[in-house]
């Protein structure tokens, strides 16, 4: 039994999107925000229950995501003897072989029993597998050349498992199509096909596919270097790297599968092994998951971050419709679209990743988990953006054109299931995810001039970890409430314009962990409470390489810092400092005092009138008055799935 529900369901059908639409108008109020409390719960509740989403609230760990996922079927080296093989000689147009189940007539050589065969030699036709249905066949390709006139180069038609196994350096070139072929690869296996070897394969299509399985498509070794006018790999079920050095240039994808019409399969795992992929769309495209646990993995996709984000199609480093999750390896993305996205949730728990992006950095529409890998992204619009984003651990280090961590998106599964559905269905986005249920602000917050200040329940949380933001929009902004508890959080923002280093819709706190924060003081937010941890919020100017040193009133220093840009004001925060006590900011040499707990909201660093005064609360009106948003806007105690507070980290 499956421990998780997936995010869309074996059938993509009308009557599916009209539950989603059905529930998520369910879970609205009149304004179009998304509600709490029991509607919600009972959507979310009907939802998995109809099978058409997984908890995209909580991204599981990636040996939970795999174990809910179909076991990728796969021939072990173990399971067959070269010792067994039968030769087979290719030579021109003909081959020989002492074998009754290989035959050849008319350029195509056809093998119609289990075995293992050896195949050496150029051979200009196609080779065919027709075996019984429980058949295993194993090729050895031994400095083969095969190439097709027309269509597949190696076709396997029938047979339960077909095994690629590489000595030498080998050739498969297949020809043309004319559109109505099933086999649409220049590999074309209709049955599980597993690679695995010592040797080179080199497989050139010009026309489609490089190498497609109908069901798993498994890499335990060898060398690939596959090029393809379209996909370079595609197992329909499961494709898995667990070995090898695998190299797609490719028009399309490089590595997909798309099964639609089982949840538990189309998924992509890269296990070890050296992948290298440079496409014209995605360069791994998952119709579920997309799960990395190791291995050396270098993406650039769509002429990479330089080349930007296309006006049609999608140039996505790794995109996944349920979970990417990566727990291992180093990988590294230069994408001219997203980097890292997600329809559904992400989870970042270990490993190294560094990404360059056109659009965002990495993007969930739902829930984004950072756990414990190494996170940098080093331009961006967007370095990272989710409806529920959560860092508890790792090292998160961010650069951003506009925001640098944004919360803003959907904040429970229905609501990111109605989003997708919403953004396939409208042609001119059809590669965004915004949400569709609530109204969301633009890139830049106040600047914009647009959008609304109303909080729409999005949360972010850092409770651990070291997190660098490097922005020119906001440093940190959330749609709904921001959340610091632990950690070291390092926010360089904006240098001039109404952006801010933190900013939110909804409440902000910082109860632990220590926060240093520079940018302009045109538009200076600070906590609105001032439970648990002190905080400050300074005028203090300075430039780049400019240092701040903090001390307390006996003169103890708590924190010395440099800054990368110029700035006009300071928040900071750490440990036992306590909230009505007067803390000096030193920058330079010149000295700023503040008092902790008080600090403005707003424009220019001004506190509202009966605000920060008076221990750092705005006024009791609603946001156009820069005080709390109206009574239903914060989001309830209750879980992410209903619109509250997410995991610290998902357990797993």
């Amino acid at each position: 039994m499956k421990a998780l529900q997936k995010f869309w369901t074996p059938a993509r059908t009308i009557g599916a999107i009209a539950l989603v639409g059905t529930l998520a108008l369910g879970a609205c109020g009149a304004s179009g925000v998304t509600s709490s409390g029991s509607s919600a719960t009972s959507a979310t509740a009907a939802v998995a229950a109809a099978g058409t989403n997984g908890d995209t609230t909580a991204p599981p760990t990636a040996a939970d995501a795999l174990a809910s996922n179909a076991k990728a079927s796969y021939v072990k080296d173990s399971d067959w003897k070269a010792s067994d093989a039968v030769d087979v000689t290719l030579s021109g147009t003909t081959a020989t072989s002492s074998s009754d189940a290989v035959s050849v007539s008319d350029g195509v050589l056809t093998i119609s029993k289990a075995g293992v065969y050896k195949l050496s030699g150029s051979f200009t036709g196609k080779v065919v597998v027709a075996a019984g249905a429980e058949d295993q066949v194993v090729l050895i390709l031994d400095n083969a050349t095969i190439t097709s006139s027309t269509g597949a180069a190696i076709e396997a038609t029938s047979g339960d498992d077909l095994v690629l196994s590489l000595e030498g350096a080998s050739t498969i070139t297949d020809g043309t199509y004319t559109g109505t072929e099933d086999a649409n690869a220049a590999i074309y296996a209709d049955m599980d096909l597993t690679i695995t070897g010592s040797g080179t394969l080199t497989v050139t299509s010009g026309a489609s596919d490089a190498i497609t399985s109908k069901d798993d498509l498994y890499v335990l070794s060898g060398t690939i270097n596959a090029t393809a006018s379209d996909d370079g790999l595609r197992g329909k079920d499961s494709l898995t790297i667990a070995g090898g050095t695998v190299t797609v240039n490719s028009g399309g994808d490089a590595l997909k599968s798309d099964q639609d019409n089982d949840d538990t399969k189309g998924y992509v795992n890269i296990a070890d092994g050296t992948v290298t992929l440079t496409s014209g769309g995605d360069g791994i495209d998952a119709y579920t998951d997309a799960i990395v646990t190791g291995g050396t993995l270098s993406i650039t996709s769509g002429g990479g971050a330089s080349a930007g984000k296309p006006s049609t199609g999608s140039t996505k480093g790794i995109k996944a419709q349920t979970y990417i999750i990566v727990d291992g390896g180093t990988t590294t993305i230069d994408a001219g679209d997203d980097a890292i996205h997600s329809n559904g949730a992400l989870r970042l728990s270990s490993g190294t990743i560094t990404a360059a992006s056109g659009d965002d950095g990495v993007h969930t529409e739902v829930a984004a988990v950072l756990d414990g890998a190494t996170v940098t992204v080093t331009q961006s619009n967007e370095a990272l953006e989710g409806g529920l984003i959560t860092i508890s651990d790792g090292t998160v280090d961010l650069t951003s054109s506009d925001d640098g961590i944004n919360a803003s998106g959907s904040i429970t599964v229905e609501a990111g299931l109605a989003a997708v559905a919403e953004s396939s269905s409208n042609t001119t986005s059809s590669d965004s995810t915004a949400t569709a249920t609530t109204q969301q602000m633009g890139p830049g917050g106040m600047a914009d001039g647009g959008g609304s200040m109303e909080d729409t329940g999005e949360q972010l949380t850092i409770t651990g970890g070291t997190v660098t933001v490097n922005a020119n929009g906001d440093g940190l902004d959330s749609n709904g409430s921001l959340t610091i508890s632990g950690g070291t959080t390092t926010v360089y923002g904006p240098a001039s314009g109404a952006n801010g280093a933190l900013d939110s819709n909804g409440a902000m706190s910082i109860t632990g962990g220590t926060v240093i924060a520079f940018a302009t003081n045109e538009m200076v937010e600070t906590p609105t409470t001032t439970d648990g941890q002190g905080w400050i919020s300074a005028s203090a100017t300075g430039s780049a390489g400019s240092t701040v040193t903090i001390t307390d009133a006996n003169g103890s220093v708590l924190g010395t810092y440099t800054s990368l840009k110029a700035f006009g004001n300071v928040i900071y925060s750490t440990s036992g400092m306590t909230n009505g006590s007067t803390y000096t900011v030193s920058v330079d040499g010149t000295a700023t005092e503040a008092t902790a707990g008080q600090g403005g909201m707003g424009m220019g660093g001004q506190p509202p009138a009966g605000g920060p005064e008076q221990g750092g609360q705005p006024p009791a009106g609603g946001p156009e008055q820069g005080g709390q948003p109206p009574a239903g806007g914060q989001p309830p105690a209750g879980g992410p799935g209903q619109g509250g507070q997410p995991p610290a980290a998902p357990q797993g």
